[in-house]
């Protein structure tokens, strides 16, 4: 083999050199080392030829983190002001000065990630926003065969099926589910967890990637998915879909669009159907 090796930080030279990727196994055709490569901060997995990728140096993969995540940080300060905001208009009921007069029941995250890496980062998102989230590693061709027991011993009212994805560029099209690294394991996983609750409101879920099969996930069940243009999307979206449903009362049903807003991606990459918000009041506080 070359000179590459496992855990390497790379670019493909075909693309500009846009993402930046982790050597994750290499391969010989016979002709040539064909690598496996999985995005840093997109959910995005391929395969490239050895002679395409760039090496790539300490302080640039430290640069293009930061700059990818620090998206993640104006999300989150755009979010916590328009909260802020609509407290000052009189729109919560509690007051500073007074104690509180109703309480929010718990809302449950179940995320099921095939990056560990990527699920530590959206574990640490979802404690920012208040979120009791729940993290598990499962690459994604196991997810399928492990959600029905991680549904009956969690029992979440939200679930997060993500990892890495990745569309071939031939002639099969993009309606064929074979020609899709990982999304023919998410539309699997799906059906699995349909199979333990068919009410997408009790249960609500989130699957995809980048450049996922987004109608074979919608179709097998999904609450949202990922990409209704086939782009990548970043890490942390599917943080960004589940605090909307969290925060929104159960009174009120979500427009996919204020979801789809709220993302880093935007509506190119995450699309859904109407769903009711999680959000249960009750009354009164329990004073002791």
């Amino acid at each position: 083999m070359g000179n590459l090796k496992i855990g390497d930080i790379v670019a493909r030279k075909s693309y500009g050199q846009d993402i930046f990727f982790k050597v994750v196994d290499i391969t010989n055709n016979g002709k040539e080392n064909i690598v496996t490569i999985k995005g840093i901060a997109y959910r995005i997995e391929a395969d490239a030829p050895e002679s395409d990728l760039v090496v790539q140096s300490s302080a640039r993969v430290d640069e293009y983190s930061q700059r990818a995540f620090r998206i993640a940080d104006r999300k989150y300060n755009s979010l916590n002001t328009t909260r802020s905001n609509t407290r000052k208009k009189g729109l919560w009921r509690d007051t500073p000065k007074e104690k509180p007069t109703v309480f929010v029941k718990a809302v449950k995250v179940l995320h099921i990630d095939g990056d560990s890496n990527y699920l530590e980062k959206c574990l640490a998102e979802y404690k920012k926003y208040g979120l009791e989230a729940y993290g598990r590693y499962v690459a994604e061709k196991d997810q399928p065969s492990n959600i029905f027991r991680l549904l009956q011993e969690l029992r979440p009212d939200i679930l997060v099926l993500t990892g890495h994805d990745g569309m071939e560029k031939n002639d099969s099209g993009v309606l064929n589910v074979q020609n899709y690294k990982n999304s023919r394991y998410f539309i699997e996983a799906v059906r699995e967890a349909r199979r333990y609750n068919r009410d997408m409101d009790s249960l609500v879920i989130f699957a995809g990637a980048c450049q996922s099969y987004y109608k074979g996930i919608i179709e097998a069940g999904a609450n949202f998915a990922s990409a209704p243009q086939r782009v990548n999307i970043h890490a942390l979206d599917p943080v960004y879909v589940c605090q909307k449903i969290v925060n929104t009362s159960m009174s009120k049903v979500v427009n996919p669009n204020d979801v789809v807003e709220l993302t880093i991606t935007g509506r190119k990459g995450i699309g859904g159907v109407q769903t009711r918000g999680k959000q249960r009041e009750g009354y009164p506080v329990d004073m002791y």
